[in-house]
């Protein structure tokens, strides 16, 4: 049997099972106003917001890596080109793109022109503090922690703030060696 051949973000995007986009930008639109009716504080829904996506970001990695066939990553590098073109595609039918790299290769941007989570959305003056999509910078280093990658995420741009794009940064504080449960020689 020849070896898998790593699926591109289009062609997963169009094999896996779908909710309807309004459904969903509306039921997570629900999660965020309950939020800021629970917490009252904007500073906390963006923490609470943040600790969903990780919890998400830690389960979605199993799902990603065994529907599209990607091997493992050389570096950091290739790993945000992976998250852009092919995670981002397969979960919420979009691409980013992947700029702003640093000279160490330790720092870049995903920047994303059209993000579903936020349509129909409008923040209102006292929400201004509020990243409406923080839980896309969890799910984010929820899935690279799963691969041994520390890293933080954070907004830099938000088109719900006036901005042209949705930008995220992606910093990695350090690549975790793969400690392996028990030994083969036992």
């Amino acid at each position: 049997m020849a070896p898998a051949v790593p699926k591109s973000g289009d062609a997963i995007f169009a094999s896996v099972d779908r909710v309807n986009s309004e459904l969903f930008t509306l039921t997570y639109g629900a999660i965020v106003r309950q939020l800021i009716t629970d917490l009252e504080e904007v500073e906390e829904v963006n923490k609470q917001l943040d600790q969903m996506g990780y919890n998400i970001g830690v389960r979605l990695v199993d799902e990603f890596l065994a529907k599209s066939n990607v091997s493992r990553c050389v570096d950091f590098r290739e790993t945000a080109e992976v998250i852009a073109k092919v995670g981002f595609k397969m979960f919420l039918g979009v691409t980013a793109s992947v700029t702003n790299w640093d000279a160490e290769g330790t720092t870049c941007s995903l920047i994303l022109e059209d993000n579903p989570l936020v349509d129909f959305v409008e923040l209102p003056d006292t929400c201004q503090g509020l990243y409406y999509c923080n839980i896309l910078s969890g799910v984010v280093r929820g899935a690279l922690e799963m691969v041994s990658m520390k890293t933080e995420v954070t907004w830099l741009r938000d088109m719900l703030k006036g901005d042209d794009v949705f930008e995220l940064q992606v910093k990695l504080l350090k690549q975790v060696p793969e400690e392996y449960p028990y030994k083969d020689d036992e």
